[in-house]
């Protein structure tokens, strides 16, 4: 089953951000690999394609985990929650309907 991770940066969380994010890629990279990654991203802080200082005020993943406690486990061992980049992470089960 899919499952979406939604976590809420830290305010001025964007050098935190940079330097953990070639480890948070790379893990993400494992999902996709494994053809388990729906889709991953992180949200702008402004309405723009690239936010430049504004930085990022959260990330989106959907992911799919044999259950919720599989993909808490995942969640909780990214390196951005090490790095302090999040402040909170909201894991629930997601339904894909579309496309």
């Amino acid at each position: 089953m899919y499952y979406s991770i939604y976590a809420e940066d830290v305010a001025e969380s964007l050098p935190l951000r940079q330097t953990a994010r070639p480890a948070h890629v790379a893990r993400l990279e494992i999902l996709k690999n494994e053809g388990r990654l729906l889709l991953a991203g992180p949200l702008p802080a402004i309405d723009a394609e690239d936010p430049g200082d504004a930085g990022f005020t959260g990330s989106l993943i959907v992911a799919e985990f044999e259950s919720l406690a599989d993909a808490q486990s995942w969640a909780e061992a990214d390196p951005y929650i090490a790095a302090g980049v999040y402040a909170s992470v909201t894991v629930k089960p997601f339904k894909k309907v579309w496309p």
